[in-house]
């Protein structure tokens, strides 16, 4: 199997760029799927785990093989949310750094759309879209795909349901001759649906095993709790990792809320995204993550799709997702680039025997991470309350005469006396309150 983008056929202008971005070895996807794409001879399936370079995958042959004396719309890429769409952008717009004659657009919804309709006004070659957003162009008669020669479906796993009621339309636009190019984490029965739907009978099917530049960094653990203790663990956890970059996956947007709330009353450097808040609220959010303004960030799934941060050192499972294919895209956000991760669920003791279910499907190893002790975690909590006391801003509109008497009470104690005794005082009401109450979960189906 070759080992260089030299030898998959990829022309010098992306060797360039690939040498610039110092990305040198093709990984198992890229050096199956950049040959056969460039030959052009047929449609293609490609599965593969999140994080290992998918896009590099279809959008190298992709650029290589736009004619750039046609002003048309020869590529059309789907992705399924805003964040994984804007992604892709801006690889192939670094992919074709010398390629200057290739004119990219990226077209996702959660913007506003007249900007968009304005730049497909200028010649363009590749567009990359939710396909949401493509339909209303389509139907505005703003984008024109009669001459566009490749369709790719990126993540088609997280778009079935969208793509089974728009792919008819957006198929409709497309030349009879046009290549379909599908990638997947998974291979469902809706997905092979789609397949058979929407793809040549001779499609080629090529697949890369989990043992990838990308994946094989993470180190995949669980620790087990009760209910009354998991939030405690929690904070245990990510005062364990201060300064490192993380995402925490929850299963409901009403549990980002919930969680996120707690962690910014413990003062945590964290900031929630899921699918209710605006675009702009998301884009702010993923900004100061990227930036490294927050350090933390709690998630759905889907609205976790398309970050690519390099510095993520874990991820945590705050519920067990109910799907194989989302436990591989949550664990695929670390260990990116070669690095190293870790991917820490957190199961209630009846959850623990779908590890096994987890391990069997796809192919990786859990071990068990250990559980703080009773102690370690009172102690953790004491050192969360006295950061809550450092960070709390001074509240300018209390009473000076208030502030004065308050004063009169404590100007004999030392600021050890005044601290022993702070704390003294905190321990004597925190003796044995739980700080989250139990929560039913619906066993995986």
């Amino acid at each position: 199997m070759s080992k260089q983008f030299t030898d998959l056929g990829i022309s010098t202008a992306l060797l360039k760029a690939l040498s610039e971005l110092k990305i040198t070895v093709p990984t198992e996807i890229q050096q199956k799927t950049i040959p056969l794409l460039l030959e052009n001879k047929t449609d293609l399936v490609g599965l593969a785990k999140t994080g290992t370079g998918k896009t590099a995958a279809f959008g190298l042959p992709i650029l290589q093989l736009i004619d750039t004396d046609s002003p048309v719309v020869q590529a059309v890429i789907l992705a399924p949310t805003r964040e994984l769409g804007q992604q892709i952008f801006k690889n192939l717009e670094s992919f074709a750094t010398f390629l200057p004659h290739v004119s990219i657009a990226a077209t996702c919804g959660g913007i506003p759309i007249k900007p968009q309709i304005e730049r497909l006004t200028a010649p363009t070659h590749i567009v990359v879209a939710t396909p949401g957003r493509l339909i209303d162009l389509i139907q505005r008669k703003a984008i024109n795909l009669k001459e566009t020669k490749f369709l790719v479906l990126d993540e088609a796993d997280e778009m079935v349901s969208i793509l089974k009621e728009s792919l008819d339309e957006i198929v409709a636009e497309l030349p009879k001759e046009h290549k379909t190019f599908l990638f997947s984490a998974t291979m469902p029965g809706t997905i092979k649906q789609l397949v058979q739907n929407y793809l040549n009978k001779n499609v080629i099917q090529v697949s890369a095993n989990m043992e990838t530049a990308g994946n094989q960094g993470i180190d995949h653990e669980y620790i087990v709790v009760d209910p009354i203790e998991k939030l405690d663990v929690l904070m245990h956890f990510l005062n364990s990792k201060e300064g490192e970059r993380g995402i925490i996956f929850c299963k409901t947007k009403a549990a980002v809320n919930k969680l996120a709330k707690n962690l910014a009353i413990n003062r945590f450097s964290s900031g929630a995204l899921h699918g209710s808040l605006s675009q702009g609220i998301r884009d702010r959010i993923m900004e100061q993550f990227r930036e490294g303004h927050i350090n933390i960030l709690v998630a759905t799934d889907l609205a976790a799709r398309g970050i690519d941060v390099k510095e993520i050192s874990y991820v945590v499972n705050y519920h067990l997702p109910d799907a194989y294919e989302a436990y591989v895209h949550r664990s695929g956000r670390t260990a990116r680039a070669g690095a190293k991760g870790l991917s820490l669920t957190v199961l209630q003791p009846e959850e623990v025997g779908e590890i096994a279910e987890f391990e069997k499907e796809l192919g990786i190893k859990f071990s068990e991470f250990k559980k703080p002790s009773t102690l370690s975690i009172e102690e953790n909590n004491t050192l969360l309350w006295a950061k809550q006391i450092f960070k709390t801003k001074p509240n300018h509109e209390v009473d000076a005469e208030l502030k004065t008497k308050i004063k009169t009470v404590f100007h004999h104690l030392t600021k050890d006396e005044l601290i022993e005794k702070l704390l003294a005082n905190y321990l004597l009401q925190n003796k044995s309150e739980p700080t989250e109450k139990p929560v039913k979960r619906q066993k995986m189906k």
